[in-house]
């Protein structure tokens, strides 16, 4: 039986006293979580880091989503490189029973010149990929493919529609535990760093999922489980960057 859970997880939520370094917006968010072995996914962590738990269990999330609005604090956006479409890999670790946040297995973004500014300046494992994002009545498509860095491909395509009943998260509920992460992690110069976000709560919905067909997990090292994942969307929030720390 899983103890009970002592980690500060309200903390991370409340807005750092700096200033940001970088401004974003992110929109139409599908959030698509699994849960996987723990020993799987702890295997794959860097030194320092250790696999956080909801209840004992561990999950790997699969989310696409729109970047809007990117910029440097004290510049204005830039349309060829601020708005992209991305999706990510991820699961969820904490160090040392403290700020709990994300680990990225991969972030895939239609954007080249982000993607390499995004590995050098935030060290974060990116790939250029083509990505389109449709509407259809109540339903949008994600569809993705990866083309940079050779050699390990990896795609996504998968349809959502949203349900009606909008609501933030109640801290202590899976929804939470899975959402309402501010804290990331990364590895440079033989180093842990933690980066910080800071944003209002997301206004979550459920979502209906069809057409399911991705090799992202696979292309992480980690076998997705049979089963529809556990859906949740959001229409975005509103993002302040703050810089990488050592962790």
């Amino acid at each position: 039986m899983a103890g009970v859970d002592t980690m500060d997880r309200i903390t991370p939520t409340l807005r750092p006293d700096e200033r940001p370094v970088m401004y974003q917006r992110w929109r139409t968010l599908l959030f698509l979580h699994w849960e996987v072995p723990a020993e799987e996914l702890a295997r794959l962590l860097p030194p320092g880091l250790t696999l956080d738990t909801f209840e004992g269990r561990a999950f790997v999330g699969l989310v696409p989503f729109t970047m809007q609005g990117v910029r440097p604090a004290l510049l204005p956006p830039f349309p060829p490189l601020s708005n992209f479409h991305e999706t990510n890999v991820r699961t969820y670790v904490h160090r040392e029973g403290k700020d709990p946040g994300v680990w990225f297995f991969s972030l895939d973004a239609a954007n080249r010149i982000a993607v390499k500014l995004a590995r050098t300046w935030f060290r974060l494992p990116y790939h250029f990929d083509t990505m389109e994002l449709k509407r259809e009545g109540s339903w949008i498509s994600y569809r993705s493919e990866r083309h940079w860095p050779e050699p390990v491909p990896g795609r996504c395509a998968v349809r959502c529609s949203p349900g009606s009943e909008v609501s933030t998260s109640t801290p202590g509920t899976l929804q939470h535990f899975l959402v309402e992460r501010y804290f990331l992690y990364t590895v440079h110069s033989g180093g842990l760093w933690r980066g910080q976000v800071h944003h209002a709560p997301y206004p979550v919905r459920g979502a209906q999922v069809e057409g399911l067909d991705e090799s992202l997990l696979a292309a992480a090292g980690i076998a997705r489980p049979p089963g529809a994942p556990l859906a949740h969307f959001s229409d975005g929030v509103d993002v302040d960057v703050f810089r990488l720390k050592r962790a």
